[in-house]
């Protein structure tokens, strides 16, 4: 019978990975198999024009406490990031790529880190000891290093080299804290996750990752998934912080 507070939910959002996806989901329970804490894995499908829905289920046959949370109609990254955080019932809550471009086992460092009295731990591409196996093509590291730019000089984030990075562990209360106040529905949710738990008090810890890129990305200059709407997003994101859209000073009294 699955536990109803496991100690570790694994996010996984996932959109036309029907290809990708089983191999991180292989490798995800191999890993949690041989731990001794209880968890769930929670697939969180976007809307999905292809089988990733069926094939994540069927990989549901052979590992335990797996679930598919489907989605009919496309809403972006962000927004089943934060329905997975939010779904999920775990002390802690990570949230990794469908493609496995970062692995599960990066949770040994993660985890350690909470033990230190940290709310956040994020992976991060560009500290000293992380390692780039497969480079993006160079036309998306400029764009990825330019956008980066803007986020650390609009969002005052300088201590961030990367913002982007898609694994990232939070304790269950910072993931209400945080995932209840979001709204960036596409690839911005990043840095408006890292922002909000700055500006609500918590502690963030970076760590650097292994990293390799995928092909199959949906990322461009234009579009929905577009560089462009993520500086729409960047910009949003500042103006709701100037407003007090978030409801940061509430939580604040409330601490």
């Amino acid at each position: 019978m699955e536990e109803k507070n496991p100690y570790l939910s694994i996010v996984i959002p996932a959109y036309k990975e029907g290809e990708r996806i089983g191999r991180n989901l292989l490798e995800i329970d191999k890993y949690v198999k041989e731990r001794a804490f209880s968890y769930e894995i929670l697939v969180v499908v976007d809307g999905s024009s292809d089988n990733t829905a069926e094939i994540t289920r069927n990989y549901g046959l052979q590992i335990p406490h797996l679930r598919v949370i489907e989605n009919a109609e496309n809403r972006g990254k962000g927004a089943v990031v934060r329905q997975g955080l939010l779904e999920a019932k775990g002390k802690y809550r990570i949230f990794l790529d469908a493609d496995g471009s970062t692995s599960i086992h990066h949770w040994d460092a993660f985890e350690k880190e909470f033990q230190n009295g940290f709310d956040v731990v994020i992976g991060s591409r560009d500290l000293p000891d992380s390692y780039i196996q497969v480079h993006q093509p160079k036309y998306r590291e400029v764009m990825g290093d330019m956008g980066n730019w803007l986020i650390r000089i609009v969002l005052g984030l300088w201590r961030y080299p990367d913002t982007q990075c898609g694994f990232k562990a939070l304790t269950g209360e910072a993931a209400e804290m945080i995932a209840s106040r979001m709204v960036v529905d596409r690839f911005g949710f990043d840095f408006e996750l890292i922002a909000l738990a700055e500006r609500l008090g918590l502690k963030v810890k970076q760590l650097p990752v292994r990293w390799m890129n995928e092909e199959g990305s949906t990322v461009g200059l234009t579009g929905k998934n577009g560089f462009t709407q993520v500086l729409i997003d960047l910009w949003h994101t500042r103006v709701r912080f100037w407003t007090g859209a978030y409801g940061i000073k509430e939580a604040q009294k409330e601490k």
